[in-house]
C-alpha cells in the first residue's frame, strides 16, 4: 500500500526490553560507537526506532489527536491555555528548552558512515536510514522553531566541554532554511515505497509544506514586530511550499478519500488504514500492547472540554454562505435548529440530538450539568474520533482507534494557502485542493469570482479568498491540532485577546432543576465567566514565543531572551 503506518511492535518492545542492561542502561545513544554497533542495517533500524515515538497519537486517558485544539480557539477546556490567558510563568529549568533528541539523532550522523563502510558502501536500504535521519533531525528542530524562534544549531553531538555548547542563537530564517535543506536531504534518500511501518518520501514532502508554509506566513505577518525577521523573504518559502505540495499531488499516490459525510467520519474512527488513500501517515493501537481509552473519553463522557462556538459559527450553511447572510440559516435556538442546513462537517465534529452514540443509545443533551471529567464545557460535546453505532468500550485500554500523523488534506490546504499568498492562485488551484475538500461532503465549490462577503470575517483586511481558504483549513482540520500554529503564524491574537470563548444556548428546559452555570448576559454559557472576567489576556508582545528557562541564560551567556520575557 502507498499508505504507511506506525505500529512500535512486540518486536521492538521485546528488542529493547532484552537489551535492556547491554542498551539502554549502560550504553546510551551517545556512546553506541563500539565494535559491536554500528555494523549492519539492523543496527539503524534498532537506533532510529525510538524517534518515531516523537509522533503525536493517543495517551492512555484522553480524547488523543481530537484534543490537541485545547490549546487553541477551537475549544474550552475545563482550564484554560495558560499561553492564551497570559499568565505563563518564567521557568527556572526546563520550559521545553531540551536538546537530548538532537543531540541523539546527531550520534546517528555521526555514526551511519560506519554501517556503509563495513557494507563496502551504500545500498538502498541505508539510504532509506539516512533519510529518517534527516528527516526526525528536521522534525525535531521545527518543533523547536515553532516554540522558541531563533535557536543554536546543532549537527553533531557534543561532548559536555564542547565550546558549541555556548553557541548563540541563530535567526528564525537560518533554522528554517537548514530544516527545509534536512527535509531535501530526506526527500533524496528516502524510499518512495518505503519498508512497512517506516516513513516514505511523500511523508518528508508533506512536513516540507507544513515547515515553509509556517515560516513564510510567520515572516510576513510578524513582519515589523519584536517576532519579525530581518530582510524576511516569505516569498522563496511560499514558492518551497507549493513546490513540495504539488510533487505529493502530482504523485497520484493520495486522494480526498469518499464522496460523502460519513467517508469524512470514517477517517477519524477506524483501527487499520491502511487501504485509505487520504492518510500519508498513521500510528496503529493494538489491544494488549499500546491500546488506550480513546472511545470512552470521545463516546461516553464530555471530557471535561467542549467545542467553541466560535468554530460553530465559522462553519457555512449548505448554500455556500456564512450564517451572517445565508438565509438557509435558522439561528442557535438549540443544536438541531443551529445544525440545519449548515456544512455537514459540523455535526460531525459536535453531537446533536439524534446522532448515534452506540448501538443502544442516541445523543440527547450534551452533560453541562455533570462534573469532572464528565462535563462538556460548552454544550458543543466533541464528536470527531467516535464510533457511532459501536459498542462502547467496555474495558480499561480496550481502544484501537488509529491516530493519523500526515493527511492528504492539510497538503492541499497547504498549497492553496502558498498560492493564495504568492498571488498566484488561480480557479484551476482551487478545483484541486480546496474544491476536492468541499465536495466530499456536497458543500458548494469555492468559485473565486463570486465569493460571498462575510461581515463576520476573522481577517477583514485580507482577500475574501484568503479568508475562505482559512476558514475551510479551519473546519477540515477542527480538533486535529492545527489551530494554535495557525493562530501564531498568522499572528491573529486579534481573535481571542480580551474575549472570552463561549458555548452553545442554554436551554433550561433540557435540564430540569439544573441552574449552576455560568451564562453570559445573552444566555449562552460562557465557562470562563468567573474565571477569566477579562478574557484572554495574551501578550502580543511576548506570548508568540515560548521564554528560554533562566539557568540555561546562566549557563551560556551568548543565548538571548525572547522579546517581553525578562533574563531572570
Amino acid at each position: 500500500m502507498n499508505t504507511k503506518y506506525i505500529v512500535l511492535f512486540a518486536f521492538f518492545a521485546t528488542a529493547l526490553s532484552c537489551e535492556k542492561s547491554e542498551f539502554l542502561n549502560k550504553t546510551p545513544l551517545d556512546a553506541i560507537t563500539e565494535a559491536n554497533f554500528w555494523k549492519t542495517n539492523q543496527d539503524l533500524e534498532l537506533f532510529l526506532n525510538p524517534f518515531y515515538e516523537l509522533f503525536p497519537g493517543w495517551f492512555s486517558h484522553d480524547g488523543g489527536p481530537f484534543w490537541r485544539d485545547n490549546n487553541s480557539d477551537n475549544m474550552v477546556p475545563s482550564v484554560y491555555n495558560t499561553r492564551l490567558g497570559g499568565v505563563r510563568a518564567l521557568p527556572q529549568t526546563g520550559g521545553g528548552w531540551a536538546w537530548n533528541a538532537v543531540r541523539d539523532i546527531n550520534v546517528f550522523h555521526a555514526n551511519y558512515q560506519r554501517v556503509i563502510d563495513n557494507l563496502g558502501g551504500r545500498t538502498a536500504d541505508v539510504d532509506q536510514y539516512i533519510g529518517e535521519g534527516f528527516f526526525f533531525r528536521a522534525y525535531i528542530y521545527f518543533d523547536l522553531l515553532q516554540r522558541f524562534g531563533g535557536l543554536p544549531w546543532y549537527d553533531r553531538p557534543l561532548g559536555t566541554d564542547d565550546e558549541a555548547l555556548y553557541s548563540p542563537r541563530e535567526p528564525r530564517n537560518v533554522i528554517a532554511d537548514r530544516i527545509l535543506a534536512d527535509l531535501d536531504q530526506a526527500i533524496q534518500y528516502l524510499k518512495p515505497d518505503a519498508p512497512a511501518f517506516r516513513i516514505n518520501k511523500y511523508v518528508a514532502l508533506a512536513l516540507k509544506s507544513r515547515v515553509a508554509l509556517y515560516e513564510g506566513t510567520w515572516q510576513k505577518y510578524h513582519a515589523g514586530t519584536p517576532f519579525g525577521v530581518q530582510n524576511a523573504t516569505p516569498e522563496t518559502y511560499f514558492e518551497q511550499a507549493v513546490a513540495a505540495s504539488l510533487q505529493v499531488m502530482n504523485a497520484g499516490r493520495y486522494q480526498v478519500a469518499g464522496n460523502g459525510v460519513a467517508d469524512y467520519v470514517s477517517l477519524f474512527n477506524q483501527s487499520d488504514l491502511s487501504a485509505n488513500p487520504e492518510v500519508i501517515f498513521w500510528k496503529r493501537y493494538v489491544l494488549g500492547f499500546n491500546a488506550h481509552n480513546g472511545q470512552r473519553f470521545l463516546s461516553i463522557i464530555g471530557g471535561a472540554t467542549g467545542v467553541s462556538k466560535s468554530l460553530v459559527e465559522a462553519y457555512l450553511c449548505t448554500d455556500g454562505k456564512p450564517i451572517a447572510v445565508s438565509s438557509l440559516y435558522e439561528g442557535d435556538a438549540d443544536l438541531t435548529t443551529e445544525f440545519t442546513h449548515r456544512d455537514p462537517r459540523l455535526d460531525a465534529i459536535v453531537f446533536a440530538p439524534g446522532d448515534p452514540i452506540n448501538e443502544d443509545l442516541v445523543f440527547e443533551r450534551a452533560p453541562v450539568h455533570l462534573g469532572g471529567e464528565a462535563n462538556t464545557t460548552t454544550g458543543y460535546q466533541i464528536q470527531k474520533g467516535a464510533l457511532p453505532n459501536k459498542q462502547l468500550q467496555q474495558a480499561d485500554f480496550g481502544s484501537t482507534t488509529a491516530a493519523i500523523i500526515f493527511r492528504y488534506a492539510e497538503v492541499l490546504l497547504n498549497y492553496a494557502e502558498a498560492k493564495a499568498e504568492l498571488g498566484s492562485l488561480n480557479q484551476d488551484d482551487i478545483n484541486k485542493s480546496v474544491n476536492l475538500l468541499r465536495r466530499r461532503v456536497q458543500m458548494p465549490d469555492l468559485v473565486m469570482g463570486s465569493i460571498t462577503v462575510d461581515p463576520a470575517w476573522d481577517f477583514p483586511t485580507l482577500t475574501p479568498v484568503l479568508n475562505e481558504i482559512r476558514r475551510e483549513r479551519r473546519v477540515e482540520l477542527a480538533c486535529e491540532g492545527y489551530r494554535l500554529a495557525d493562530l501564531m503564524r498568522w499572528r491573529a491574537h486579534d481573535l481571542f485577546v480580551n474575549k472570552r470563548p463561549k458555548g452553545a444556548k442554554f436551554n433550561p428546559s433540557d435540564y430540569p432543576g439544573f441552574t449552576n452555570i455560568d451564562l453570559d448576559e445573552n444566555g449562552y454559557i460562557d465557562y470562563y465567566r468567573e474565571i477569566l472576567p477579562n478574557g484572554y489576556q495574551f501578550k502580543a508582545d511576548r506570548d508568540y514565543l515560548d521564554p528560554l528557562p533562566v539557568n540555561e541564560l546562566l549557563i551560556n551567556k551568548n543565548l538571548v531572551q525572547n522579546p517581553g520575557w525578562p533574563n531572570q
